[in-house]
């Protein structure tokens, strides 16, 4: 029982911690500060919309269409600034603002209509990503100016400035969940929506909410993205959602919602980037990344309901 909550507390520490002695031994690059300041930059796009699923999830919802958001913000802020000629910082809150309210949209049909989350942002999957080839006309946008390349490419003395920009997300995002009412509402609804409802939670504002705000950090990873690949690329994100649903699960943050801290999730994405980078040095093909991702995601959810099945049980001994 006790080496259940032992696994259960630090099992995925103990997972990054044996990933990276085992790439340090296969191969000599890998454990560099060079390489390491790397993994934590090929993250930090994965990591700043975790932190957005993050809050989706623990509310008892999910989105699918992250990665399409990520292309909607660099497409849109690159067209802006490059076709309209509008001012870059103003053309990036736009970005940012269209995705925030494709996530208010999202968020509003499924409390309204009832619709299952899967489904709905199913849906919105397939119509921003269209929106973002409508925009481009199906063609990358370039001529971006060089002078906010940095915000994508540049450091703050040897640090990544996405990187920053990720550790913020999850700073605001752990004080937001752990010291303030707004996150014990989100908890409160994953655990007992019903509850929840009769302790005086509005849950229908509160799911929205949810939406929104993974929308704002989709937005804000967007045009990171934008800028370091230094251009607006409708393709963008895809596969996204798979690599972020996996990093949110596999840092504890459960399905079924109401369970899991944001710091967990720092580390599933941990686990991403080293296991990709490390399958990188090694010269693993393309696809056999694939099957080694798909099988992470397999193992973590059934890690999740095996813990869903432990805190049962416990809850009925106690009871």
């Amino acid at each position: 029982m006790r080496g259940f909550k032992f696994i259960e507390k630090y099992g995925i520490l103990i997972v990054l911690i044996l990933l990276c002695v085992f790439f340090s031994f296969m191969t000599n690059t890998f454990l560099t500060s060079r390489n390491l300041l790397n993994i934590l930059r090929q993250i930090s796009i994965l990591g700043t919309v975790a932190v957005g699923m993050t809050f989706v999830l623990l509310s008892g919802g999910l989105d699918l269409s992250v990665g399409s958001l990520l292309a909607l913000a660099g497409t849109t802020t690159s067209t802006l600034i490059v076709s309209g000629g509008i001012n870059p910082w103003l053309a990036m809150l736009a970005g940012i603002l269209a995705t925030m309210t494709l996530g208010l949209t999202t968020g509003t049909i499924i409390q309204k209509f009832s619709l299952p989350p899967m489904i709905a942002t199913l849906g919105m999957m397939t119509i921003v990503r269209g929106l973002a080839y409508i925009i481009t006309g199906g063609l990358p946008v370039y001529g971006l100016p060089r002078e906010y390349v940095w915000i994508g490419q540049g450091y703050v003395w040897v640090i990544p400035v996405p990187v920053i920009f990720m550790l913020t997300a999850f700073g605001v995002g752990a004080f937001v969940l752990d010291k303030t009412y707004l996150g014990r509402y989100f908890y409160a609804m994953g655990g007992n929506q019903e509850a929840a409802r009769l302790a005086g939670i509005n849950i229908g504002k509160m799911k929205i909410l949810t939406y929104v705000i993974s929308g704002f950090l989709c937005g804000v990873a967007g045009v990171i993205l934008m800028f370091r690949i230094n251009s607006g690329q409708p393709s963008a994100g895809m596969g996204t959602e798979l690599d972020v649903i996996t990093a949110t699960v596999l840092g504890g943050v459960s399905l079924a919602g109401g369970e899991g801290k944001i710091t967990g999730v720092l580390i599933g994405c941990l686990i991403i980037g080293v296991l990709s980078n490390g399958l990188i040095i090694m010269n693993v093909g393309e696809f056999y990344q694939m099957v080694v991702k798909g099988c992470v995601l397999i193992l973590a959810v059934i890690l999740d309901k095996m813990g869903q099945k432990y805190s049962e049980k416990q809850a009925k001994a106690i009871v």
